[in-house]
């Protein structure tokens, strides 16, 4: 299921107000009529997502995982095989917890984290974030509230002095939506990417816009792409055409990025990785570019300097 929202080049004015592009008509009757008539069961996007939470529940088992997942049994296959060996999407979920909470604790000024999900992610409830984080899930909106409705139910809860709030990836507007919500483009950001369907590089140019756009200069944006993204876009598959293609869409966005061996990573962490293809790239962006807000602030104060040398320069006179 390709993208059901859109993310506007419209620069943002204040810091929780955007004007944006609405959608195609076309697009919305052509989702939105899918999406309606899906139920649980033939819904990919739900597939997907119990799927992965199988995933951690599954390494949550081992004698010593990666990391423990306690609310992902609630979407668990039941009785699954364990295996000793990780996952890799289970390795690059503990790659991508250990960065995010590094990250919030040692860059200075960080108070809000969006997670780009399945809408089954549990960081929100499962992370140790420090007091007054807020937190914004961007996922399908059909998953994440049946989610929410299975946490609530197994007592999952944010802890007490931060404040969570989901976007729905079908909004027509996600930046101005999660604007609405509190986030602000003048204030540091940690965003982080895994699960969140991407069906074509349009789909991540989008995502890409988005941060870019809200992301304050400084910012961190983690993730991990789809590998075949590149192979369609590149002739070679080997890790080098791969990597300069990665750096090349990442910096056209304003973003230094690099790109992180999933083998490596499990060496590193002492595990021995399933035998099972993974097509994903995991990555770390840094933002190097000003936020839309920032820009607009920095405008507005070279006119006002230019203005007020004006007069200064016509009193002169």
């Amino acid at each position: 299921m390709a993208f059901t929202g859109r993310f506007s080049s419209a620069n943002m004015l204040t810091p929780r107000t955007a004007v944006l592009r609405s959608p195609s008509l076309q697009t919305k009757i052509r989702i939105g009529g899918l999406r309606a008539h899906l139920r649980e069961d033939d819904d990919p996007l739900f597939l997907s997502a119990k799927e992965a939470a199988s995933l951690r529940f599954m390494e949550s088992q081992q004698p010593d995982p990666l990391f423990f997942d306690e609310y992902a049994g609630c979407w668990a296959t039941p009785n699954p095989q364990i295996n000793t060996n990780s996952h890799h999407y289970c390795v690059v979920t503990k790659f991508l917890d250990d960065n995010l909470i590094k990250k919030v604790n040692n860059v200075n000024g960080v108070k809000q984290v969006v997670l780009l999900t399945d809408g089954m992610d549990t960081r929100p409830y499962r992370i140790r974030w420090p007091m007054s984080t807020i937190i914004f899930d961007i996922s399908p909106d059909n998953v994440f509230k049946r989610a929410a409705q299975d946490l609530l139910g197994s007592g999952a809860k944010i802890s007490r002095g931060n404040f969570f709030c989901h976007v729905p990836l079908e909004s027509p507007h996600v930046q101005l939506e999660i604007c609405s919500r509190g986030f602000r483009g003048d204030q540091p950001s940690i965003w982080v990417m895994q699960g969140l369907p991407i069906k074509t590089l349009v789909d991540f140019e989008d995502v890409l816009f988005l941060v870019s756009s809200l992301a304050t200069k400084g910012s961190y944006f983690l993730g991990e792409l789809p590998s075949w993204l590149a192979e369609t876009e590149i002739k070679s598959k080997s890790s080098t055409s791969t990597i300069k293609w990665m750096d090349k869409l990442f910096m056209g966005n304003g973003f230094r990025v690099e790109t992180i061996a999933i083998a490596e990573l499990a060496r590193r962490l002492g595990k021995e990785l399933t035998l099972e293809p993974y097509k994903n790239i995991p990555f770390v962006a840094e933002q190097l570019r000003f936020s839309d807000y920032e820009m607009e602030t920095w405008k507005k104060e070279f006119e006002r300097i230019e203005n007020e040398g004006d007069e200064e320069g016509f009193e002169e006179l």
